[in-house]
């Protein structure tokens, strides 16, 4: 009979990808991970991982026991998430990856709410900022208990298997300029912009090693050019304030819009690009009592600016 606390095991090292990052993920040492990972196999009958060069891999015994490993491990989460929600008085820590922009408009509201909520006293948030390739890297490591990400229109995501998804909120892109620069272009605030006149302009974009970069990339692209990229930075507050300066053109979602926007002229594309945020969780968790708690105050509606750009 298959051991769950082995097959645990085997999902670590498919995630972390070395018997030294697997041991520190379980608090184990290198020689228990490797004689657990022994008796799996002869449990399984066959090989479940292999030697390459001086890391381990998956043989295809050991894919098809990481896949029905997931399976299992989703359905014990439940099971505690259940024996949890029995439990009355009880509460945490959950852990929260978020990208920066959901970090400050939803994450930062929701440390509110729980403030004004019976649990504000027993349950206790902790936060990481990551891009989401990370904090879907930490879902799967486990070092995460919620992931909110990001995926856009001209740039889709796919997301890790035994995980739970859910569309939280759609937002569109926008074109932020300078007024002059728009007044140049004969474009009043919230009017729609032909991204394909922009090609002159210089531009303002987030860092290589985000997806808002390579959206950008994608839509400028689509719109037949390639943008000159002037500044790079990831903090959108930069980038805006830039465009306040005359810098250059940038394309920022609504969300990550800067509370006052007055010295930008916002404008929405004709041919439009959105962004869809998600809650993520590993599957079976989402019945728990924290987090379930903790998704049910993001997804509660709340006051939000009106659709509209405006200057």
């Amino acid at each position: 009979m298959l051991d769950v606390r082995r097959l645990r095991i085997l999902q670590h090292l498919a995630a972390y990808g070395t018997v030294a990052a697997t041991a520190e993920a379980l608090h184990l040492t290198p020689p228990a991970v490797s004689q657990h990972l022994a008796a799996l196999q002869k449990e399984a009958g066959m090989p479940v991982v292999e030697k390459h060069g001086r890391t381990l891999r998956l043989t295809a015994a050991g894919e098809l026991l990481v896949a029905h490993a997931e399976i299992i491990l989703a359905e014990l989460a439940a099971a505690e998430s259940g024996l949890a929600a029995l439990q009355s008085g009880r509460h945490g820590i959950v852990r929260i990856t978020a990208f920066a922009s959901a970090a400050r408009a939803l994450v930062a509201p929701l440390w509110q709410r729980l403030a004004g909520t019976d649990t504000a006293s027993a349950l206790s948030l902790r936060l990481s900022v990551q891009e989401p390739d990370q904090a879907l890297d930490e879902l799967r490591k486990r070092s995460t208990d919620l992931a909110l990400v990001h995926s856009y229109t001209v740039l889709p995501r796919s997301f890790p298997a035994a995980c739970e998804q859910t569309v939280l909120m759609e937002e569109p892109v926008l074109l932020a300029l300078h007024p002059h620069q728009a007044e140049a272009l004969g474009l009043t605030a919230g009017r729609p912009a032909d991204l394909s006149r922009m090609s002159h302009l210089p531009w303002l974009t987030p860092g290589p090693e985000t997806s808002c970069y390579e959206m950008i990339q994608r839509a400028c692209g689509a719109a037949g050019f390639v943008p000159d990229i002037r500044t790079r930075s990831s903090d959108f507050s930069v980038l805006t304030a830039l465009v306040a300066a005359g810098a250059g053109a940038a394309l920022v979602p609504r969300m990550a819009l800067p509370d006052t926007a007055a010295s930008l002229s916002l404008h929405p594309l004709v041919h439009p690009v959105s962004r869809t945020i998600f809650t993520v969780s590993r599957a079976g968790t989402g019945k728990h009592p924290d987090l379930r708690r903790v998704l049910d105050l993001l997804r509660a509606p709340s006051p939000t600016p009106d659709d509209t750009p405006s200057a």
